[in-house]
């Protein structure tokens, strides 16, 4: 498979890039800064330079053409403000989703995030309400697509812990921290099931259950 990461220099992207490079896939993943080339290439992934908050539809499509699924795995990021969250988390998303429907690549995988279906509760920090709010919208933006084989994942509070490979994954599992090589062993696993989960909306946290059990029984409804 050939597979595009928008946001390709994020933590999440480069441990699935080497996830999906070791299994013998063909990674790409979509950077701004072109100074990170080298660390794509060293995760095994072909460096695509593009600003997703600059590029039209046209020209990402262009770097689509020929994949077999995309992930959406951008984001503004720690110290940026309210406004971004809405230019990357949510406009970007939605313009690769545009992307992806005007080249033909069906099958669209986003990273969103724990919460991002509710209104924040009172006292949640500004900019980060702002991040849950544009989250929402963009899973809400890709979940009307007739046009995408989509799957919303929403991982709770990251951790740099080592991984576990053990998951809770289902539509609602109470939060919890979930481990960011997980996240990635999660996101290589939808890729390979076959659309088995398009048109899920998953929450991830650590777990008991082995990741390719997990996926499995998401897929098939037991999750």
């Amino acid at each position: 498979m050939r597979i595009v990461i928008a946001g390709g220099h994020g933590q999440i992207a480069l441990r699935l890039e080497r996830l999906l490079a070791g299994r013998g896939d063909e990674a790409a993943g979509i950077i701004r800064n072109p100074d990170q080339a080298g660390d794509l290439r060293a995760a095994g992934a072909e460096p695509v330079v593009c600003d997703l908050e600059k590029a039209s539809v046209e020209e990402v499509a262009g770097h689509l053409e020929g994949a077999d699924a995309v992930v959406f795995a951008a984001g503004a990021g720690p110290g940026s403000g309210a406004e971004r969250k809405q230019t990357v988390d949510r406009g970007a998303a939605v313009l690769f989703a545009d992307a992806a429907e005007r080249a033909g690549v069906r099958r669209y995988v986003i990273v969103s995030s724990m919460g991002a279906d509710t209104d924040p509760p009172a006292g949640t920090d500004a900019v980060f309400a702002a991040y849950l709010r544009a989250k929402g919208e963009a899973d809400a933006d890709v979940r009307a697509r007739e046009g995408l084989d989509w799957t919303v994942l929403r991982p709770g509070r990251l951790t740099d812990d080592p991984g576990t490979g053990r998951v809770a994954l289902a539509g609602h599992t109470g939060y919890g921290e979930v481990t960011r090589d997980d996240v990635a062993a999660v996101l290589a696993a939808l890729l390979a099931d076959g659309g088995a989960s398009a048109g899920l909306t998953l929450e991830l946290v650590g777990g008991d259950v082995p990741v390719a059990d997990a996926v499995a029984a998401a897929g098939s409804g037991r999750g």
